[in-house]
């Protein structure tokens, strides 16, 4: 694998590049480019496993509410803050704007995905490598949910982006972390008045809402238009935020 090479398309030269395509253990990894003739060029970037789209500049307003909706909970002068999924990185860019944080902690478990921020190959690379609160984690975010980010060490928020929706999951084994039990560990991990949020491609889901009153309070929806012009009219994607309780 040419790692950070450029591939051409042969027939769409000027507008479409496959940046980087590598094997994972859940399918073909691509990063691509492309410029959207119908929005006047528009350069484009996009993520693909297997035949499923995770990611596109195009749309990153959620990405971007995640960090805001979840940091505007908290009043600590100083946040230590973990980030589930770096992607093409517009909810780590999100919450370092806050200047409160203090440190960043990405998980990532697709290794491609942290070799493109460190390589320039995405717009927002150079931005998080060239901060020193951010740092990557190459690692399994749910098995480090269970157990423990960094050993002896709690935080002030976790913004979580992996799955579609805690219902359309990239891997079965997922599952686990978004019952009670699975909640109760993550909850372990933050301060006592911390936030767990989390983005979901589908309405909110009251069974989910149910998990989360079992361990955190004031767990609310927060449901976030924003414009699409692929289909020349409006989305919607769910942010939910909740505070650990005080015993946690």
């Amino acid at each position: 694998m040419q790692s950070g090479s450029i591939f051409y398309d042969a027939a769409m030269s000027a507008n479409f590049a496959v940046l980087d395509s590598q094997p994972t253990p859940l399918g073909e990894l691509m990063l691509r480019r492309r410029r959207l003739l119908m929005l006047d060029g528009l350069e484009v970037f996009e993520v693909k496993l297997g035949e499923s789209f995770l990611m596109s500049s195009l749309f990153h307003d959620v990405e971007v509410a995640l960090a805001d909706l979840g940091l505007a909970q908290l009043a600590a002068p100083a946040l230590d803050v973990v980030v589930g999924g770096l992607g093409l990185g517009y909810t780590a860019v999100a919450a370092l704007k806050h200047p409160a944080v203090r440190s960043l902690l990405v998980v990532e478990a697709l290794e491609p995905v942290i070799g493109w921020h460190k390589q320039g190959l995405v717009p927002l690379g150079a931005t998080l490598t060239g901060d020193k609160r951010c740092r990557f984690v190459h690692g399994d975010f749910f098995a480090l949910a269970a157990t423990e980010f960094e050993s002896g060490r709690k935080f002030h928020a976790v913004l979580l982006d992996i799955d579609h929706s805690p219902r359309d999951l990239l891997h079965p084994r997922n599952a686990a972390f978004y019952e009670p039990d699975g909640l109760r560990r993550l909850a372990a991990q933050l301060h006592p008045g911390g936030v767990f949020a989390l983005w979901s491609d589908d309405p909110p889901d009251q069974e989910f809402l149910e998990n989360l009153d079992q361990v955190f309070v004031n767990a609310q929806p927060h449901v976030v238009k924003f414009q699409n012009p692929l289909l020349d009219g409006e989305s919607s994607s769910t942010v939910y935020v909740c505070i650990v309780r005080p015993s946690c």
